[in-house]
């Protein structure tokens, strides 16, 4: 019997499925990302997720016939390498990902995906009906898009298209990403950069009251979403947070026309009515295009690594008429 898996690396967390050709899960493993102090240390967390969802499934890693890699960005395709990742400190310069894999596995069918194009992969994979022209948009630790435009995955030379989170949204640039440049989407509205950006709205307004323990370490997006509607701070930054999340998939849907919008990651899933809600309110008066569907995946947070379980099984293209048999 042929075996296939899915190995999704986030900034946070590191899973692997495996399963059978059908697709039903057979093994799977999951752990913390560690956060360096090497890239190589990451490649062994991989290596070793992989292994343990092999063993879980009670196979031998080669017996893998395809893996399918999700992963954060961005990426020197040609080595298969992640490079200096954003959202990973600053030590991790490198991860090495499709030599290592393809060695564990004894296969060369190691396809290396940037984790918003596995989550398009995977939401046109189970979609009821697979849409040509749609996207998949993260909120997160970070944010980026995986594009199906005319039925083709824009993956980009170097594996690094959809890296929507990087656009410019601000000019005046008051908020730096962890890339280092500023004015990015991400820096205003990846859960990992909210707390500042709600610092930074503090003391535009001082006059603003506000509960929200703005001096602990601790603070986060989560404490700020939880105080909406009881605390003015709150309210204020997640009005501020849909306009710049309405400007950046505003520029989405003119960059790309898709007829659908999936949106998935942890700011969005858990928060849709304040997240997603004011987007689909907000976006008809921001575009000249077609007005795409606004959608929340039903994958949940398994969208990537279903997405890359999906791209196993069809050679890279999360295809079901490339379905592997």
């Amino acid at each position: 019997m042929a075996h296939y898996a899915g190995v999704d690396l986030g900034a946070s967390n590191l899973r692997a499925i495996v399963a059978g050709a059908d697709g039903g899960r057979i093994g799977e493993s999951r752990r913390p990302t560690p956060q360096g102090p090497r890239g190589i240390d990451v490649t062994e967390a991989v290596l070793s997720t992989l292994r343990e969802a092999c063993r879980d499934a009670g196979i031998d890693p080669e017996a893998l016939r395809a893996v399918g890699v999700a992963s954060i960005g961005p990426f020197d395709m040609v080595e298969g390498t992640v490079i200096d990742p954003a959202n990973l400190p600053d030590t991790v310069d490198r991860i090495p990902l499709r030599g290592p894999i393809r060695r564990l596995v004894d296969s060369r069918a190691v396809y290396l995906h940037n984790d918003t194009n596995a989550g398009v992969i995977g939401e046109r994979f189970h979609a009821d009906r697979n849409p040509d022209d749609m996207a998949y948009v993260t909120i997160s630790s970070g944010i980026g898009a995986g594009v199906c435009c005319d039925g083709t995955i824009l993956g980009g030379w170097d594996g690094n298209a959809g890296e929507v989170g990087h656009w410019i949204v601000d000019p005046r640039g008051r908020m730096r990403c962890g890339c280092g440049i500023a004015g990015h989407w991400e820096a205003y509205c990846a859960g990992s950069n909210v707390p500042d950006y709600v610092r930074l709205l503090a003391e535009d307004d001082p006059t603003i009251g506000t509960e929200l323990p703005l001096a602990d370490p601790e603070f986060a997006a989560e404490d700020v979403f939880t105080m909406a509607g009881e605390d003015p701070l709150a309210d204020h930054a997640i009005e501020q947070l849909a306009h710049w999340n309405a400007i950046g998939v505003a520029n989405v849907v003119h960059a790309f026309a898709p007829l659908v919008i999936s949106f998935g990651g942890a700011v969005a899933l858990n928060n849709e009515r304040l997240v997603v809600d004011p987007i689909r309110e907000r976006l008809p008066e921001l575009i000249v295009a077609n007005v795409p569907q606004i959608t929340v995946t039903e994958l949940g947070d398994d969208v990537v690594v279903e997405g890359a379980l999906a791209s196993a099984l069809t050679e890279g293209t999360g295809d079901r008429r490339r379905l592997a048999r």
